[in-house]
């Protein structure tokens, strides 16, 4: 297996694929009361990774539910399996996701890179180091901590100064935390692979053109 250190892989679209429906999957049998069991999966599923599901209603694509492990702390396949559960059930902002309403629910699946620390002698030169749609946030201030995924800016149409005022605000903290020098930001990059309607085709999802 390999550790955290090392540089990994991106995934196929067939992975990406087995990674959604894998998702779709448990939280089904969770919702039945079932344990979801795998013989075989793709060797990538042993390396310890990141990863977040996210819920989406169909057609509105409307959030409905979002966890994840940012850190690489377990293997893929236990982190997706952890992460699709808690999507459907525990994320705080939503009611649990009922068995008939996973069939208007769209399956969003992120696989993310190790977090790192950017480093800057002025806050200011966050604005030049963060590019829209390649780059997911990480916030620390003391013990305030707060996560974006790379997605969420170029959904709501943010630049990169609202994508840091968002981001401190999803960590509790006033918009204009990130021009304080005690923050860490750290940032990640994350390959998304989404159904295009329930339970159906999965396409990975391409955000960043190389421009602002």
């Amino acid at each position: 297996m390999k550790n955290k250190g090392d540089i990994m892989e991106k995934l196929t679209l067939e992975e990406g694929t087995f990674a959604v429906k894998f998702a779709r999957t448990v939280i089904e049998n969770y919702l039945t009361g079932e344990n979801t069991i795998l013989c075989e999966y793709p060797e990538k599923f042993n390396e310890l990774r990141g990863v977040f599901v996210s819920l989406h209603t169909y057609p509105e694509h409307d959030l409905r539910g979002c966890i994840g492990i940012p850190e690489p702390v377990m293997p893929l396949i236990e982190a997706l399996k952890e992460a699709s559960i808690s999507a459907a059930v525990n994320d705080p902002r939503f009611p649990a996701i009922t068995l008939d309403e996973l069939d208007e629910i769209v399956v969003e699946v992120s696989i993310l890179t190790v977090p790192k620390l950017l480093e800057v002698k002025d806050p200011t030169e966050y604005l030049e180091k963060i590019k829209i749609g390649r780059d997911g946030l990480i916030i620390e201030y003391g013990a305030y901590r707060g996560l974006l995924l790379p997605q969420v800016p170029v959904e709501f149409g943010w630049d990169v100064d609202q994508y840091l005022a968002n981001l401190c605000l999803k960590a509790g903290l006033p918009p204009n935390t990130w021009l304080k020098r005690r923050v860490n930001i750290y940032s990640f990059q994350a390959q998304v692979f989404e159904e295009l309607m329930p339970n159906s085709q999965v396409v990975e999802k391409t955000m960043y053109s190389g421009c602002q």
